[in-house]
């Protein structure tokens, strides 16, 4: 089984964020960048595939060379190749056409991507793949299992869970669940040495429309001071309750 693992450059969720141009543009001075949560959980899981089954594992991206210590970290974890698409991963359907270019010649049986990044939260990408690919399509996944040309995928629903029975090519939206936290992996100094002798290949991205562009970002307004009601005087807490949060 031949497995390619799409992750994104994040910025951890620990920097701060600030914006550049007017507001039109992310401000990456002094910001730590990572894997994706919700690709590394899919990660975790391509890497249980290739030490139970025997499975090959690529990861890809689509970045400048900045994002190549993110893949890296993939190959340190237990990936045997990286890719990276030379291109600013300008939107949704800009990314996706990327991928599924090096899915169609890769050759892979199984693509596992985040259900969505943590900076953009668009969602986008995977089942924008599935449409390009004519792929099977498991979205929010939290469990995967494969035998032969068959998998067996638990996705969220609404109030619970969903088991479905499909085939390979197939492509996953996965989260939380498909592996647990506590199951990520932090390279050691041997995976560390390692990837640095591993393939990391840099291609060119193929011509692609861009769907949309980000015309401005705005931060949440600042949060207004606590105020603090005496205990014995349940009267004020209920009227601003009522009158200035608007809860009750």
């Amino acid at each position: 089984m031949k497995i390619l693992v799409c992750i994104s450059n994040v910025p951890d969720t620990t920097s701060k964020i600030n914006f550049t141009s007017d507001n039109t543009a992310f401000d990456t001075t002094g910001v730590q960048f990572v894997i994706n949560p919700n690709d590394e959980f899919g990660l975790t899981r391509a890497m249980w595939f290739k030490e139970k089954q025997g499975a090959t594992v690529h990861v890809a991206t689509v970045g400048t060379a900045s994002v190549e210590p993110t893949i890296r970290k993939s190959l340190a974890i237990g990936a045997d190749e990286g890719i990276r698409i030379d291109a600013e991963p300008v939107d949704g359907i800009f990314v996706a056409r990327q991928l599924s270019e090096i899915v169609q010649k890769g050759g892979y049986d199984l693509i596992i991507a985040g259900r969505e990044s943590i900076d953009y939260n668009g969602g986008m990408v995977p089942g924008m793949m599935s449409a390009m690919l004519d792929m099977n399509f498991v979205n929010t996944c939290i469990s995967l299992e494969v035998e032969d040309n068959k998998a067996t995928a638990v996705r969220e629903i609404d109030g619970g869970k969903e088991t479905l029975e499909t085939t390979l090519p197939l492509i996953i939206g996965g989260q939380k669940g498909l592996v647990e936290e506590s199951d990520l992996r932090i390279p050691n100094m041997r995976g560390i040495m390692m990837a640095r002798q591993k393939k990391l290949t840099v291609v060119p991205p193929v011509e692609a429309a861009e769907g949309t562009l980000d015309v401005r970002f705005e931060k949440p307004a600042p949060k207004g001071a606590v105020k603090l009601v005496d205990p014995e005087n349940i009267d004020e807490l209920i009227e601003l309750l009522h009158k200035e949060a608007k809860v009750i």
